[in-house]
């Protein structure tokens, strides 16, 4: 599960570690290599929900799976014939369709993960996951600096650089590898564990359901789009910015630019443990929110050794989407869950989509530190949102940021209560339905009386077998006689 989006997180990011040489050997300007990483966002504002969507209604997870993988790999190959004829048109296509499988393999890896492991250590496989991700972009930053060097001994120019990609596209080839081992694990699991039974017993998702999804979702969506604006497109101009502003040859700017990704590839599993143990996920998403806003203050205002602020910024992020991406399983219904994903990565997508495009404009007019400037606000952005979600969800019992053991309380005692309830309501028998409805009778017959004088038509019958229904509770927890209150 872990090793399903190690391959494409490692192609997304190998313009990002080849920026000097798409420059050199393909002849892109800035505004056109952001455009390399905004196309692949762009499919993605629409495909994430309809491909969550297609998950929990037609494909299932295995097959859903499966069929993105390949559709990542097809564009990693495509991408790379587009370099090594440098045809920029063609490069375009393979990141295009490149973006349509990436975003939505990540929405039916989170549902696999809450499939397999929601419960005490959702956070912590959440983290683990994130961090076998981020370790393939941190890989694809040490590695194809070097691969690229060992390839110009036997190809020139923009051929050596298709060369460079074609091997890295195999990355995808193991991960899609990985999906048909799963997909057969998962298979088995099910036949083992009667789980189709037990999920055939749920309501089917409708998309008119999305429209009940609770405010504090779509406050998440809002962290989503915000914060991430802040993290890839600084990544994927970081290397040029490290050669601009410090001096860094590009090996180095390499190595300092992947250490957001190595941290949180490091991190991320000890931080999900750290919030199952410890619960409070949205004290912990403001925490780190916090922190991203003084790694980029330090960044863009002062000269300090940039490894500074790069791993503030790698350890801040880690934590974020330890305690973020978690949320959404325990708002959501888990039947809806492939839709809930599928819609925070689409509109996450949609912000990266613009940004992506407006950054490059932005370096190319204005220069680094007008963007450092665009990314502290939208990190500003995301941090009314997460405050605004603890004061809802304070409102509402702060279910989302009790510890783990005070929560599992809380959900048991509800659990209960209503198991008490539909007892009460199963176990009732005609004598106690014959007293009841006396009971009841005689308690509002004057203002049956008033009713029956008005000349109003009687209740009908749905509305009266309710009444019964409640009645026969209420006569579990009344004394048997009412007392006088005149």
């Amino acid at each position: 599960m872990c090793f399903l989006c190690f391959g494409s997180y490692f192609c997304y990011d190998t313009p990002g570690a080849l920026a000097d040489n798409f420059k050199g050997d393909s002849h892109l300007n800035t505004s056109q290599f952001a455009l390399l990483y905004s196309i692949y966002s762009w499919p993605n504002v629409i495909l994430c929900f309809i491909g969550g969507y297609l998950i929990d209604r037609y494909f299932g997870v295995r097959l859903g799976t499966i069929i993105y993988m390949t559709i990542v790999f097809i564009g990693a190959v495509v991408f790379a014939f587009g370099v090594y004829i440098n045809q920029f048109w063609l490069m375009i296509l393979g990141r295009f369709i490149f973006g349509i499988g990436g975003e939505s393999l990540q929405v039916a890896v989170n549902n696999y993960v809450v499939l397999w492991f929601n419960g005490k250590e959702l956070n912590m496989v959440f983290g683990l996951q994130l961090s076998f991700s981020r370790f393939g972009s941190t890989v694809n930053f040490w590695v194809m600096e070097p691969i690229y060097k060992w390839v110009a001994t036997y190809y020139a120019g923009y051929e050596k650089l298709g060369v460079t990609l074609f091997i890295a596209s195999l990355t995808c080839l193991g991960s899609l590898i990985c999906g048909l081992i799963l997909g057969w694990m998962d298979h088995r699991a099910e036949k083992m564990l009667n789980r189709q039974e037990a999920q055939a017993k749920d309501e089917p998702f409708r998309l008119i359901d999305i429209f009940n999804f609770k405010p504090v979702y779509w406050l998440v969506c809002v962290i989503c789009v915000a914060y991430y604006l802040a993290i890839f497109p600084f990544i994927a101009l970081g290397k040029m910015f490290f050669e601009r502003k410090f001096d860094f040859m590009p090996q180095d700017a390499n190595t300092v630019n992947s250490m957001v990704y190595l941290l949180s590839a490091a991190l991320s599993p000890f931080f999900g443990i750290l919030i199952d143990k410890t619960g409070r996920n949205v004290t912990w998403v403001i925490l780190s929110i916090v922190t991203t806003i003084g790694s980029h203050f330090l960044l863009a205002f002062t000269f300090i050794n940039p490894y500074v602020g790069v791993m503030s910024l790698g350890i801040s992020y880690s934590l974020l989407a330890s305690g973020l991406w978690p949320l959404i399983a325990m708002i959501v219904p888990e039947n809806q869950l492939g839709t809930a994903y599928g819609i925070s990565q689409a509109v996450q997508n949609m912000g990266l989509a613009t940004v992506l495009i407006l950054a490059g404009i932005i370096v190319d007019k204005y220069g680094y530190l007008m963007l450092e400037m665009f990314f502290l606000g939208c990190l500003f952005i995301s941090l009314i949102a997460g405050v605004v979600i603890y004061i809802v969800d304070s409102a509402n019992n702060g279910i989302l940021n009790l510890s783990p053991s005070v929560r599992e309380a809380y959900l048991n005692k509800s659990a209960n209560r209503a198991e008490e309830t539909a007892n009460l309501l199963d176990h009732v028998d005609s004598s106690d339905q014959e007293e009841v409805d006396s009971r009841l009778t005689n308690q509002h017959s004057s203002q049956n009386a008033g009713i029956e004088s008005s000349g109003d038509f009687p209740r009908d019958p749905a509305q009266a077998h309710s009444d019964r229904i409640r009645s026969r509770y209420i006569s579990q927890l009344l004394p048997s006689t009412i007392p006088d209150r005149s």
